[in-house]
């Protein structure tokens, strides 16, 4: 075996190699006779590698004469490609001009489908070839169609069709960088590292659980890149975004195959997902124009493409935590609700996969993982905000918002109550609508209503004191995923979506107040219901559930995720602009009572200002704000979350929060209004002749670490 092994191992590494430059080649290759050339040596590779495996199917003398034959049929044949591209190409040369160049290959197109087959083909060959060498054939079901997907995805699924797919892909990569961009190399090596990773691949715990934890990193790494990409270039060329949602649906797809696999043990759905990545790489691969190609246009103005690319990654992330939890916890994670099988009636079929889908989808975004995942991309985001943001208190903020996340929505639930309280069911399963997003939310045994009620208490007096940005802004995990870079840059989609903008400025119009409303409602009911229901008046269940808690799951565990992704039609921010969200409408409500509100220094700076930065830059779309600005000098509204977008991005360091501690400091005699860190004065004031400390004379200095604006 051993010996066997030292054989496949350097012979494996050659074919990975010889592919590789083949696929630089066939990148290359710009009229007929090199693209036949590159065909002959692909057929070439098949013909061998076919010839072995018609061997190996029944090794003995006639399978060696057999498939002698066949690859000596075969290679005659490839011979054909390489004279009718010498023939084509010599008569174009003829009829063209004397020393003209060799014309353009025509049907590209076809050429690049050709290699991916063939190299596709080769490589299933190979993988079966080898693996039969080995001692471990794959079987074909007698030539049943099972047998058949079982027999190619188990080929798929062995480790010379893998690790060689791995090693050809980066080679590939590595030896075409000169032809693609840095960003788009990162990104196809970060393929090839998750192909190299594949759980299915060998046999054993240690490995699948190596690999598993490795390909999730480097899903991460992806997602974090592809997105933060996206924020610094805002026009992408049509290949370029067309790769990219293809890649993330593909990654979605493989995903969900290594869930099945884990779960069942078919590699069928996750044999597919590699299929198809090998096609879009070596794709692009053999058409590296391809990312280049075409007009570029910003992709905050193509809300399809924006759904997409959130949709994949949500579909992928979804699976991904699914996989940490079966690996982790067991098949016990989803087995706590029952899945239904899918038999029966239609209409018992249609119910029966409408439960599973909603509590499979519910109970994975509810779980340690993938809020530890979707933390640690969105939060990576988060830090490349605080990064370029100036203001010591957004920066502040942020880092208590990554932390409140960390506590709140993983550490608390998810790992120190179980430990604690070992006993008692996960909070998400309690029949007691708290504050949903991890605040009271916890088993909290008999004094429940007593913690609810301090934890109503505190927070809304925080919420008081310092306005709707204690939770909106800080202890909800819904900041963290929307005060990223990338996903704070579609806020644009506020005002360009027909829906976004009927929840547009701080007026209450008909469609808030008709969600706000239904919301409420459906609070009370589903509160009545479940008392009812644990009192023994009635055993009512919604799915299988106790009424509030799959109101719990409805909303924070499936709703707040469609909207998430449909944000390019919903808008950023969606659960405060809409009034969806019961647990910040109650803040609201404790905040209007309180001290928090937008100020400015000077109320003649708001007026001549044109480019109304401060409106444009709500994540919220508070776009009366400029109004209110000018008029009163201030402005209150009970949508603001205090998220400081607009502080930052006023170019003349004009506005300023204004919450209890500056009502303490006027009380105390102190000036109230702080510093602004490098205002910029943009015009002689007749309200202000002489420079004031708040606003030197000096014009067009800029913001500090802004961009300097000419001033008006």
């Amino acid at each position: 075996m051993i010996a066997t092994w030292l054989v496949l191992v350097p012979f494996a590494a050659a074919m990975a190699s010889a592919i590789a430059y083949l696929i630089r080649w066939a990148a290359d290759a710009r009229t007929a006779l090199p693209a036949s050339t590159v065909v002959f040596f692909l057929l070439m590779m098949v013909s061998m590698v076919l010839g072995a495996a018609v061997y190996y199917s029944d090794p003995g003398t006639p399978a060696l004469v057999e498939g002698f034959w066949v690859a000596s049929a075969l290679m005659a044949a490839s011979v054909v490609q390489v004279f009718v591209g010498f023939l084509v190409e010599a008569r174009q040369r003829a009829s063209g001009a004397t020393g003209a160049p060799p014309p353009i290959l025509k049907h590209r197109g076809a050429f690049v489908a050709s290699i991916v087959l063939l190299v596709l083909v080769n490589e299933l060959l190979m993988g079966w070839t080898f693996s039969a060498a080995a001692g471990s054939a794959v079987g074909f079901g007698n030539g049943s169609l099972p047998g058949i997907v079982s027999g190619f995805a188990s080929t798929i699924a062995s480790p010379w069709f893998l690790f060689t797919m791995a090693a050809e892909m980066f080679l590939s990569v590595l030896l075409l960088r000169d032809r693609l961009a840095r960003p788009v190399v990162a990104i196809l090596g970060g393929q090839a590292l998750i192909m190299a990773f594949s759980p299915p691949a060998l046999a054993g715990a240690l490995w699948a659980d190596t690999a598993i934890a490795v390909s999730s990193a480097a899903m991460i790494v992806l997602v974090v890149f592809v997105m933060e990409f996206l924020y610094r270039h805002r026009n992408v060329a049509p290949g370029l975004a067309s790769y990219l949602v293809q890649l993330l649906a593909v990654y979605a797809g493989m995903m969900a195959g290594l869930y099945a696999w884990k779960e069942t043990g078919s590699t069928a759905v996750f044999a597919l997902a590699v299929v198809l990545e090998m096609v879009i790489f070596f794709g692009v691969l053999t058409r590296p124009t391809h990312f280049t190609d075409g007009p570029r246009t910003p992709w905050t103005l193509r809300p399809g493409w924006s759904v997409a690319l959130l949709g994949t990654i949500f579909v992928a992330e979804v699976f991904m935590g699914a996989l940490l939890d079966v690996a982790i916890a067991g098949p016990s994670f989803y087995g706590s609700v029952g899945l239904l099988p899918l038999s029966g009636g239609g209409s018992v079929v249609a119910y029966r996969a409408l439960y599973d889908v909603f509590w499979f989808v519910a109970l994975t975004t509810g779980s340690t993982w993938f809020l530890a995942m979707m933390g640690a991309e969105m939060g990576a985001l988060v830090y490349f905000k605080f990064r370029e943001t100036r203001s010591r208190e957004t920066r502040v903020r942020l880092v208590l918002m990554m932390g409140s996340y960390a506590a709140f929505a993983v550490f608390f639930p998810s790992l120190y109550y179980p430990l604690v309280f070992p006993t008692l069911p996960r909070g998400a399963a309690v029949p007691v609508l708290g504050w949903s997003m991890g605040i009271g939310s916890a088993p909290l045994a008999t004094s429940v209503f007593v913690v609810l009620l301090v934890t109503y208490a505190a927070v809304g007096l925080l919420a008081v004191l310092f306005g709707r940005r204690v939770v909106c802004s800080v202890f909800c995990t819904a900041p963290l995923m929307f005060q990223g870079t990338t996903v704070d840059a579609m806020k644009s989609f506020n005002r360009t979506s027909p829906l976004a903008r009927k929840y547009l400025s701080s007026r209450f119009s008909a469609a808030f107040s008709i969600t706000t409303a239904c919301v409420m409602v459906s609070l009370v009911l589903a509160s009545a219901a479940s008392y009812l229901d644990q009192s023994g008046v009635w055993d009512l269940k919604v799915l299988g559930a106790d009424p509030t808690v799959f109101l719990y799951a409805l909303y924070f565990g499936v709703l707040w995720y469609v909207l998430f992704v449909t944000i390019p039609y919903s808008g950023t921010y969606n659960c405060v602009t809409m009034g969806w969200c019961y647990t910040g409408q109650v803040t609201a409500a404790f905040g209007r009572l309180g001290f928090f509100r937008l100020k400015v220094r000077d109320k003649e700076v708001c007026r001549r200002c044109t480019t109304v930065d401060c409106a444009k830059s709500c994540p919220v779309g508070l776009v009366d704000m400029p109004g209110h600005f000018r008029q009163k000098g201030e402005f209150r509204s009970s949508k603001c979350c205090g998220v400081g977008d607009c502080v930052e991005a006023c170019p003349y360091g004009n506005m300023y929060f204004f919450d209890v501690r500056h009502w303490l400091r006027e009380k105390l005699g102190r000036p109230a209004r702080p510093t602004a860190p490098s205002p910029l004065r943009m015009f002689p004031s007749r309200s202000h002749a002489s420079p004031s400390k708040d606003r030197p004379a000096s014009p067009g200095t800029g913001t500090a670490g802004g961009p300097s604006r000419r001033p008006l």
